[in-house]
């Protein structure tokens, strides 16, 4: 095995100080080009390779950016990644991933985890919505690590977020499906202790009252984002003495359970009964019967959480402060839900 390549190795070599080969491979400005030129081609040649981590501990930047997300098997989860890294690579930043499987204590894991291996920021979408990893996020904060919530946040002092309009992608959803004539319109919700989720039903009630049609609470049923679960919760919605005309779910993958299960009962969609969902998951648009859904723009909600990261790390700017984007949502009406345009 051969012996590590030094900086005095290749200050040997050129017959020149270690300080000085330390400084041009540093990109200190005090060196001529001509002589860091000669410095990177020596060191190339001679397989040099700095130690990415003493290089961080001396200066204060590993050049690492952490991201936690509840899942990366998601497409809307994968393209906010995607978003980050394409907007934080060209400044030098590498990304590295953490998964909470919506567990809080994965969640607290994640966060000190990435805070021992001195990453330079952390963008996440929140898993507790209790006070539980409180103490996780205040430490973030005291190593004066900038922390950006994307998608599902919490109110904390000194953190930004990029979100979307929750409530208005509700309240537009719920909107056009009475004007195609729903008259009866149920709602899967997530978890209302997310504000994502609590948003969306509030815009779905708001949408019902401001057209004068009555909220029933029996209407509106807590599913997980799953086939399975939109099988199950469409299956108790038709057994209601009155059972809806209509659904509008928070997630995709629900309203695609409910749709297979009317399709077993042969419930016609949209003529019977009208389906819209929400994500825009790629599956919507390409299935037979696509799917209407609300579009989240997860690639811009990356890239616009990396924005707000670089501004927080910008060196001129000497007042840090705590930014708030909401990004509009976008409605796809397709067939799912539409009984006049197909």
């Amino acid at each position: 095995m051969s012996e590590k390549i030094t900086i005095y190795d290749i200050a040997e070599k050129l017959n020149i100080t270690a300080a000085t080969v330390s400084r041009a491979l540093n990109n200190n400005p005090k060196i001529k080009e001509s002589t860091r030129e000669l410095v990177l081609k020596t060191a190339a040649s001679m397989n040099y390779k700095q130690n990415k981590l003493a290089l961080a501990l001396k200066s204060g930047r590993s050049n690492n950016i952490g991201v936690i997300v509840p899942r990366i098997d998601s497409n809307f989860f994968a393209s906010v990644i995607r978003g980050i890294e394409e907007e934080l690579h060209p400044h030098g930043y590498q990304v590295i991933i953490c998964q909470t499987h919506e567990d809080p204590k994965r969640e607290n894991e994640n966060l000190y985890t990435l805070i021992d291996a001195q990453v330079d920021g952390i963008i996440m979408s929140v898993t507790d919505v209790t006070n539980e990893n409180d103490g996780a996020f205040h430490n973030v904060l005291q190593k004066n690590v900038p922390l950006i919530f994307f998608d599902r946040s919490k109110h904390i002092e000194g953190v930004s977020s990029v979100t979307i309009n929750d409530f208005k992608g509700g309240y537009i959803t719920t909107k056009h499906l009475i004007d195609e004539g729903c008259r009866s319109i149920a709602h899967f919700s997530g978890d209302q202790s997310l504000e994502i989720f609590k948003n969306r039903f509030l815009g779905y009630k708001q949408a019902l009252l401001d057209n004068g049609m009555t909220f029933k609470e029996e209407y509106v049923i807590r599913t997980k984002s799953s086939v399975d679960a939109g099988k199950e919760a469409i299956d108790t919605l038709l057994k209601l003495e009155t059972p809806p005309d209509a659904l509008f779910s928070s997630s995709d993958f629900a309203a695609l359970g409910a749709i297979q299960e009317l399709k077993e009962r042969n419930i016609s969609i949209p003529n019977e009964f009208c389906v819209a969902g929400f994500s825009n998951e790629p599956f919507t648009k390409f299935m037979e019967l696509s799917i209407t859904s609300v579009d989240q723009s997860p690639l811009e909600m990356g890239k616009m959480s990396a924005r707000v990261f670089l501004e927080q790390v910008d060196k001129t700017n000497t007042i840090k402060i705590e930014k708030k984007v909401v990004l509009a949502p976008e409605l796809h009406i397709r067939k799912s839900s539409s009984r006049t345009n197909f």
